[in-house]
């Protein structure tokens, strides 16, 4: 008889942890009660640190593509005082993925907008914008449903 696995990666910044770029955590409420309410387990991950960041650390936005051209070498992710982080943020994507492969996680619930989480949104040009963070591209390249905190009730429960 098969268990489901009851494992899910989570931004750790939901979770209260203070991982965040400007040293706050983001915890939310809804993520904590879900977790409870399905019986799950969370697997805290925070990408940007796992790529070697720091907290607090100056934040980053897209200013070409999202993730999932980060991943490809078209897009481009830049710190506010101009350096590139491309390398960092796929560092820390590689990491989390290795974290869902090591914990057999096949979901995630993210933090929207983040340059490593968000699943719909993410910030260009100081403007909020269709697309996704690079660990979310990574993670569904790799069949790893992913939601955002925002979209809760959409999230698969097997």
């Amino acid at each position: 008889m098969s268990h489901p696995n009851r494992a899910i990666l989570v931004s750790a910044c939901l979770l209260g942890v203070t991982c965040r770029y400007d040293g706050r955590s983001k915890p939310c409420q809804a993520v904590e009660q879900f977790l409870r309410q399905h019986n799950l387990i969370a697997v805290p991950i925070c990408p940007e640190q796992l790529g070697g960041l720091s907290t607090p650390r100056l934040p980053c936005e897209f200013t070409h593509g999202d993730g999932a051209d980060v991943l490809n070498g078209s897009g481009k992710l830049q710190r506010q005082d101009g350096a590139i982080m491309n390398d960092a943020f796929i560092s820390g994507a590689r990491q989390a993925l290795l974290l869902a492969q090591i914990t057999r996680c096949n979901r995630a619930i993210l933090k929207e907008r983040s340059p490593s989480c968000g699943v719909n949104a993410i910030i260009r040009n100081a403007n909020t914008e269709p697309g996704c963070g690079v660990t979310t591209a990574l993670l569904r390249a790799h069949g790893i449903a992913v939601t955002s905190d925002e979209q809760l009730p959409e999230i698969i429960i097997a």
